[in-house]
């Protein structure tokens, strides 16, 4: 899978670490960057190219992981999910098809992030799940709006 990663200056340093982590489990990264202050633009940047499939996935860090799950939010066809344990990236993906995670360097440790974006990558949704009328009824409102 090709996979967008981005976050703000704050978490540079982390993003160093996760993008050839992700390279090790065999995907391919596009750098979204992490010099600007405003991670609304980075992260909107991000969703962009996920919702347009130039990416699979993302994976996008700031301080708490909030601030860029609700910007990336705001795309049309961008479902980010802030993740905090392995179980939560697991069903990130299993039960709510998000095509984004989200993550903080400042609250969550480097091994704990590798963890979840390994488990998040490993997954993928079943179109079939009794999941998968919930998720349609997400993108049905978002096509009405």
């Amino acid at each position: 899978m090709k996979i967008a990663v981005g976050c703000d200056p704050n978490a540079t340093e982390f993003k160093k670490i996760l993008i050839p982590y992700i390279e090790s489990l065999g995907h391919e990264t596009v750098d979204f960057g992490s010099d600007d202050p405003i991670y609304a633009h980075t992260a909107i940047k991000l969703a962009e190219a996920v919702a347009a499939k130039e990416c699979d996935r993302g994976v996008l860090i700031c301080g708490t992981g909030i601030g860029v799950c609700i910007a990336a939010n705001k795309v049309k066809g961008a479902y980010a999910a802030l993740v905090n344990n392995v179980y939560q990236a697991q069903r990130a993906e299993l039960s709510n098809h998000a095509n984004i995670i989200t993550m903080g360097a400042q609250v969550t440790g480097i091994e704990l992030a590798k963890c979840l974006v390994k488990e998040y990558l490993s997954v993928t949704f079943d179109p079939n799940s009794r999941s998968a009328p919930k998720v349609q009824a997400i993108c049905d409102y978002e096509q009405e709006g």
